[in-house]
């Protein structure tokens, strides 16, 4: 059960409540499911919020992994001390004999080895128990050697970024506390064409790239965008769509703005979750931050037009970045929820230039 979707085996429906961490009611129902379903192991994404606010409520996971605390949901944690505290909550929910899956480069490392007793499995590039080194980088994923219990095997990565080596690491970790071989889980990872909506590439044929990805947060957008930029072919450009949602940490708006444009060739700034404020006026924010000098800016403030613009200036070896909905299906405004869905639109609009796979 994730953002995205729910599965059970293999049978995939969307998380249509587009919250991490649902009702505790809707955890249970699903943990129903599984169980009717003959599951003998089942994968839940926690969110801080659902932490807090209890809707983790009566789930006791044996085994409980973190990638990374970066600044985010400042504008209900408060302080990254508070929200690191909060997110915490994820290793006082583990059984007894649980095991910790920890981030020996993250800066709560340290923080979450003492909190509980429980056991934990480190892990890490070049250090923890379970190392990663990363051997090369190319668009078309990462030639990696994972390293445990004294043997190294390599491979690679059918996915690039050098977070998703991290991400990579992190399930690796979760999947050997549950019992499972090395050699199954570089044979699964070696399979792995990545999670909808992240870094998700969208081929009709067209002779540029085009990736939508649930980028939101200013960590997010440095690590992605400064992956892609590292990776382009000689004389390609980088065109970045991004914006910035309502209702929560204004102050990220322009560092967002002012990340993208020290990446983009081009960028356009425009409407992503506005909720309850003005999407001019997130739009505005965001825009403050981008150094004009640095990139060629233009606002789009409707979302349809600016995937419409953006494609049509794309030429052969561009790289299209669209940032923030990712597999969302819905976009939120005043009024409630909308039907929105980034990967079809792009599709629609795709066939619509003259590209038909």
């Amino acid at each position: 059960l994730s953002t995205a979707f729910k599965s059970v085996n293999g049978t995939v429906e969307w998380n249509e409540t587009q919250k991490t961490s649902p009702s505790p009611f809707y955890v249970q129902q699903f943990l129903a499911a599984c169980k009717k379903a003959g599951c003998t192991h089942v994968i839940l994404e926690y969110s801080s919020h659902g932490l807090v606010q209890h809707r983790t409520n009566y789930t006791w996971p044996s085994i409980a992994g973190i990638t990374n605390l970066t600044p985010e949901h400042l504008d209900y944690h408060g302080t990254m001390e508070q929200y690191r505290k909060d997110k915490g909550k994820l290793f006082t929910t583990l059984k007894p004999k649980g095991v910790k899956v920890l981030n020996t480069q993250d800066d709560t490392f340290a923080y979450y080895t003492k909190l509980t007793k429980h056991k934990s499995l480190n892990y890490g590039v070049a250090t923890g128990a379970l190392q990663a080194a990363v051997i090369n980088s190319k668009p078309a994923g990462t030639e990696l050697e994972f390293t445990y219990n004294g043997k190294t095997l390599p491979f690679t990565l059918p996915i690039p970024g050098s977070f998703n080596t991290e991400n990579a690491l992190c399930a690796t970790g979760c999947a050997l506390a549950a019992g499972v071989q090395l050699e199954q889980c570089i044979k699964a990872l070696q399979l792995f064409k990545g999670a909808p909506g992240r870094m998700e590439v969208i081929d009709r044929g067209q002779p540029f790239t085009v990736i939508v990805d649930f980028t939101v947060t200013p960590g997010a957008y440095e690590k992605t965008l400064s992956t892609i930029k590292t990776m382009l072919p000689m004389g390609a450009k980088l065109h970045v769509l991004a914006g910035s949602c309502g209702d929560r940490m204004k102050e990220k708006r322009p560092q967002v703005g002012s990340i993208c444009s020290k990446y983009a060739d081009n960028l356009i700034i425009t409407n992503e979750d506005p909720y309850t404020e003005d999407p001019l006026q997130i739009i505005n924010e965001v825009v403050a931050g981008v150094d004009t000098e640095a990139c060629n800016l233009q606002v789009v403030e409707s979302r349809q037009e600016a995937l419409e613009t953006i494609l049509k200036q794309a030429a052969p070896h561009y790289v299209i970045m669209l940032c923030g909905k990712g597999a969302d299906t819905t976009m939120w405004v005043e009024q409630g929820q909308i039907p929105w869905n980034e990967r079809d639109i792009v599709r629609g609009l795709l066939k619509d230039l003259g590209y038909n796979e």
